[in-house]
């Protein structure tokens, strides 16, 4: 996370707020409770710095997962532990003690917080009653309530949507102040399937994972590493592992790749999602009974941060064969890396790849497709060039995916938010009529 000094509790005017003097106008410093729901910690380390670039003081609700030391060095950072340990693998009632401590924890701390604006970037783990009467309780407090819908709807994503799922969902749409998406098709689909007004939520790029630590492993030494020959073709499948992910689709796919390409190799890297078990048993049972299953490299559990790089190194392209999804952050991690994508044209995946230059679309639930599009990957101009195509990927991610564009447009609704737009405005005025008034005299 950047370094920045401390500011006063009074910040200067953006956009040169001055009275008629030339001096500095002051305004209120924003303060936001951060809600992480104690996971996805890259997205909300870069939030955070994004938000401290910025001038905002924030309060970082999480968990042991999301801690680090960027939350600690930064004196406009509070990190507020609430979660504590999510260990999976204790015992059911220490994990019902712990919840049960966590949002104890949680109503007390919304209670006597400093900010007025929470910003939610996912929920906890009882989502109905956190989109609900947890969403009632943050407003009866007087809070300001920013949401981050990162799925617009991912029950129906996951083919297990129902009712109370839409009405929950309906209500904490209703509910927030604000919400924040990735993608215009997310923005009509709030409109469409909830009735939330377009003027209500406001479109921001998916920041690109800058906390992945990177060292001065090579690509040759990173695929040694895997078993990965350097004149091996090979493509990676990173994440969790669920049916909307499509992995059958690539596994399907394998022996007609395979069969024109034997120096291709696929690296399955991610842990199964919970729920989705019964559906790695099927995929798994496919794999092994493929003639080119000694092609293939998996590592299916949770991928730790520092090895993250590893996988993106050894890998000539990322495939994401997805069926079903509103955004994914895995292209944006893969940019991060100069990695070209190959995805199927399913929710606003056509509209992150340049087709020719930073990846390549195809069509989703077609094994066939998919083996001749990776195919025509590995015989075509973008591979051929790849040490100059990463540089190029960086650089288009680093223009269109910042996390300082995040950061200015989230500020901005911030300030909606808390009328501080209007409190600049009557401060400038009044600072003006007292020049004028000394001018007279």
């Amino acid at each position: 996370m950047s370094g920045c000094k401390q500011p006063s509790k009074v910040n200067s005017a953006p956009n040169g707020g001055r009275d008629t003097t030339g001096r500095a106008v002051p305004v209120p410093a924003i303060q936001v409770g951060l809600l992480t729901g104690g996971d996805d910690r890259s997205y909300a380390l870069g939030l955070t710095s994004s938000l401290v670039d910025q001038g905002v003081f924030v309060d970082f609700v999480g968990s042991d997962r999301v801690d680090g030391p960027e939350l600690h060095d930064n004196p406009m950072v509070k990190f507020l532990n609430l979660r504590g340990d999510q260990r999976e693998d204790a015992p059911f009632r220490r994990k019902a003690a712990r919840l049960l401590t966590y949002y104890v924890r949680l109503l007390k701390y919304a209670v006597f917080a400093k900010p007025r604006i929470f910003h939610i970037l996912w929920n906890n783990k009882f989502e109905l009653f956190d989109r609900t009467l947890l969403m009632l309780y943050y407003r009866a407090l007087g809070r300001k309530v920013a949401f981050t819908a990162h799925n617009v709807n991912a029950g129906k994503r996951d083919g297990h949507d129902s009712a109370a799922n839409r009405l929950s969902l309906r209500i904490q749409y209703h509910l927030a102040d604000h919400i924040f998406v990735h993608t215009e098709k997310m923005r009509h689909e709030m409109e469409a399937d909830f009735g939330i007004p377009a003027a209500k939520v406001t479109v921001i790029p998916f920041g690109i994972n800058n906390t992945a630590p990177t060292t001065d492993l090579s690509p040759a030494d990173a695929r040694r590493k895997l078993g990965v020959g350097d004149e091996d073709h090979a493509a990676l499948f990173f994440g969790q592992i669920a049916p909307y992910k499509g992995l059958k689709y690539l596994v399907e796919a394998l022996p007609e790749v395979v069969s024109s390409d034997p120096r291709f190799r696929l690296i399955i890297a991610g842990k199964v999602k919970r729920g989705s078990e019964g559906y790695w048993q099927e995929v798994e049972g496919t794999l092994s009974s493929a003639e080119a299953r000694e092609r293939v490299i998996t590592r299916i559990e949770h991928i730790p941060d520092e090895d993250i790089e590893l996988y993106f190194k050894s890998a000539d392209v990322l495939v994401i064969p997805y069926t079903e999804i509103f955004q994914s952050g895995v292209p944006f991690l893969a940019y991060g890396f100069g990695l070209p994508v190959i995805a199927t044209d399913v929710g606003s995946l056509r509209e992150d790849i340049i087709e020719g230059k930073t990846g390549l679309v195809c069509r989703p639930r077609d094994p066939g497709d998919l083996a001749r599009t990776v195919k025509s990957y590995f015989s075509g101009e973008m591979y051929r060039n790849l040490s100059s195509r990463r540089s190029e990927i960086r650089n288009h991610a680093s223009e269109r995916h910042s996390w300082s564009k995040v950061g200015e447009i989230t500020v901005a609704v911030y300030r909606r938010l808390l009328g501080v737009a209007r409190e600049e405005s009557e401060t400038r005025a009044a600072a003006g009529n007292g020049a004028t008034a000394r001018i007279s005299d």
